[in-house]
C-alpha cells in the first residue's frame, strides 16, 4: 500500500542529514577523479548516458539515497501514476502523458475509453492530415501547397513544442525531413503576432490553434489577430486553421477549422509535447515518421524510469541527487547548460516544467511543508553562457548545481579544422574544461583569481541530437521532476500559482478595480 509522507518524516532523510559531506574538489582531482567519471555513469536509452561523477555524492550517500527511494516508495508511486491512479490531487485527475508514447503498465480505462488507444488514435489522425498537407491533397484556396505551419498557444502549448522544433530544425534540413517551416505565436503582446505574420507568406501558411479549454485569453486573442490578418488578405480563415483542444471545448466541432484533434485533462500543458499539442506542429514540420521517432525515444527513457535499482534509473538518480543538493546542501538554483545551439529554448521549457510543477509550499494534501522544495531553474546554451553568467557560477557567493548536455557529433555535419581541431571539438573541449574547473577550482594568492571549486555538475552525453535522443532527453527531465515531486510529497501536476494573476487581469479589463490595482490600470492606460 502506498503511503504519501512528507520527506522530513523519513528515517533515510535524517540519515542523509547526518552523513559526511563529499569534498568534491578533492574527489575530482587526479586519478580519483578519473575513476569517478568512469564509474558514475548510467545509460538513458537512445545512445544517451547520464554521468554524475562531478556531483557531490559518494557510495555512502548513494546507498542512503537508495534507502530514501524505497522508503518514499518512488517506484510504486510511478507505477500508480502510469496505471491510472488519481495522482493530481489538486484537480482530482489522472496523469497520463506517458501513455502518448507507450503502455508502461496495465490498460487505463477512463471516461469509458482505453486512454492508450485514444492517444494513438489522435496521433493517427494527425499523421493522416500531415501526409495530405505534404502531398498537396489539402491546400489553400488557390490549390497551392502550404509551406509554413504556425502554432498559436501559450505556456505548455508553446514552450515545449517550440523547443522541440528548434532542436530538430537543422537535423531535418540535412536529412531531408524539413517538410514545412514552423513559427510560433504565444505572447498576447501584439508585437509578437505582428512580427511573426510579417515574416511569413500568410497565403501559404496553416495555423494550429492549441487550447485545451478553448477559452485561454491570450490564445484566443492571438487567434483573432491571425483571423483578422487572413481576412485582410482576402483569405478564408477556416481553410487555414486547425485546432488542438478537448472534445468538450467550444472549438471541438466548430466550422472555423479544417480539423480538430483532441487531448484531455489527464495531460498537463507542460507535459504535452508528446501529445497532439506537439504532435500536430511537429508532424506538419518534419513528417509523422519523425514525430514517431521522437515518441520512441521518450518511451525508451520512460522504460529506464521503471527500474527499481536507483543506479539503473537515471531519472530517479538525477532527481534524488538534486533533492540532496537542495535540502541537505542548501543550494537554491539549478542551471541547465546545453552545449548545443539546437537546444537554445530547452532551458526555457525546463523552467516551466520544473518550476510550475514543484514550485509549491504545501504538500499534496494542502498542508504546509517545513522544508524547501523546487529550485530556481535557468540556463543558456554553451559557449554563450560562459561569456554571460558563468562568472557568478564560478566565483559567486551561491553554489549552483549545473546540468550540462553535450553531443559527440554536430547535427549538420559541416565543420572546419582550425588550429588543429574542429569547431565541434572546441565546443566539447569547453564543456569538459568547465566541468573540471567548476569541481576542482584553482588556487591563487590573488583572491580575485582564486576559484574555490566544489561546484557540482552532471552531464548527459549523446552521439548526436536526433529525434530519438531528443525524446529521451525530454522524458528524462519530465521523470526527474516527477520523482522530485514524489520525494517532497508535492502534487507536481496542478498550477494554482498561475491563476490569481489571470483572475485579476480579467477584473482590470472589466474595469472592476479599486486600490492599487485601479492606479496601476490608470498608469498603464487600460
Amino acid at each position: 500500500m502506498i503511503a504519501w509522507k512528507n520527506m522530513d518524516t523519513l528515517a533515510s532523510y535524517q540519515e542523509l542529514l547526518a552523513a559526511d559531506k563529499v569534498d568534491l574538489a578533492a574527489a575530482m582531482s587526479g586519478e580519483n577523479g578519473a575513476a569517478r567519471v568512469r564509474n558514475y555513469t548510467v545509460p538513458m536509452g537512445e545512445g544517451l548516458t547520464f554521468n554524475y561523477g562531478a556531483r557531490p555524492v559518494d557510495d555512502n550517500i548513494l546507498d542512503i539515497l537508495a534507502k530514501f527511494a524505497k522508503e518514499q516508495q518512488l517506484t510504486e508511486k510511478f507505477a500508480a501514476l502510469y496505471n491510472g491512479d488519481v495522482i493530481n490531487t489538486g484537480e482530482n485527475r489522472r496523469v497520463l502523458h506517458h501513455m502518448c508514447r507507450g503502455q508502461l503498465g496495465e490498460a487505463v480505462i477512463a471516461d469509458g475509453v482505453d486512454k492508450r488507444e485514444f492517444y494513438v488514435g489522435e496521433q493517427k489522425k494527425i499523421a493522416e492530415l500531415a501526409k495530405k498537407v505534404h502531398a498537396g491533397e489539402i491546400t489553400n484556396a488557390a490549390g497551392e501547397k502550404f509551406t509554413t505551419v504556425v502554432q498559436i498557444g501559450i505556456g505548455g502549448s508553446d514552450l515545449g513544442p517550440r523547443a522541440m522544433y528548434l532542436a530538430l530544425e537543422n537535423w531535418a534540413k540535412v536529412t531531408g525531413n524539413l517538410k514545412m517551416k514552423a513559427a510560433f505565436i504565444s505572447n498576447v503582446d501584439p508585437d509578437d503576432a505582428a512580427g511573426v505574420l510579417s515574416n511569413i507568406d500568410i497565403a501559404h501558411s496553416i495555423f494550429v490553434l492549441v487550447s485545451k479549454s478553448g477559452t485561454t485569453l491570450e490564445t484566443l486573442t492571438n487567434e483573432s489577430f491571425v483571423k483578422d490578418a487572413l481576412a485582410k488578405a482576402g483569405l478564408d480563415a477556416s481553410k487555414h486553421m486547425i485546432a488542438v483542444t478537448s472534445e468538450t471545448s467550444p472549438l471541438a466541432k466548430s466550422a472555423d477549422y479544417l480539423a480538430a484533434f483532441f487531448m484531455d485533462d489527464y495531460i498537463g500543458g507542460r507535459y504535452s509535447s508528446t501529445s497532439g499539442v506537439g504532435g500536430a506542429v511537429l508532424s506538419l514540420a518534419f513528417g509523422p515518421e519523425v514525430f514517431a521517432q521522437f515518441l520512441d525515444g521518450a518511451a525508451a527513457a520512460d522504460a529506464t524510469a521503471k527500474n527499481e535499482a536507483l543506479l539503473s534509473n537515471p531519472a530517479m538518480l538525477d532527481a534524488l541527487i538534486g533533492v540532496y543538493e537542495r535540502n541537505v546542501l542548501g543550494y537554491p538554483c539549478t542551471a541547465v547548460l546545453p552545449y548545443s545551439q539546437a537546444l537554445s529554448r530547452f532551458p526555457a521549457h525546463l523552467q516551466q516544467l520544473d518550476m510550475e510543477s514543484n514550485g509549491k509550499s504545501v504538500n499534496r494534501f494542502g498542508e504546509p511543508v517545513d522544508y524547501v522544495t523546487g529550485p530556481i531553474i535557468f540556463g543558456e546554451p554553451g559557449t554563450n553562457g560562459q561569456h554571460s553568467f558563468y562568472q557568478l557560477l564560478h566565483q559567486g557567493t551561491d553554489i549552483i548545481p549545473l546540468q550540462f548536455v553535450g553531443f559527440k557529433n554536430s547535427q549538420m555535419g559541416s565543420d572546419v579544422l582550425i588550429q588543429g581541431s574542429t569547431s565541434q571539438q572546441k565546443l566539447n573541449a569547453n564543456v569538459a574544461a568547465q566541468i573540471v574547473a567548476f569541481a576542482c577550482g584553482k588556487d591563487d594568492t590573488n583572491l580575485n583569481k582564486k576559484f574555490e571549486g566544489g561546484r557540482p555538475s552532471s552531464i548527459i552525453i549523446g552521439q548526436q541530437l536526433t529525434p530519438g535522443a531528443l525524446g529521451a532527453l525530454l522524458a528524462h527531465f519530465e521523470n526527474k521532476v516527477m520523482f522530485q515531486g514524489f520525494a517532497w510529497n508535492l502534487n507536481s501536476f496542478d498550477q494554482e500559482g498561475v491563476q490569481l494573476g489571470k483572475v485579476l487581469a480579467k477584473k482590470v479589463l472589466a474595469h472592476d478595480t479599486d486600490g492599487a490595482l485601479a492606479v496601476y490600470s490608470e498608469l498603464l492606460n487600460i
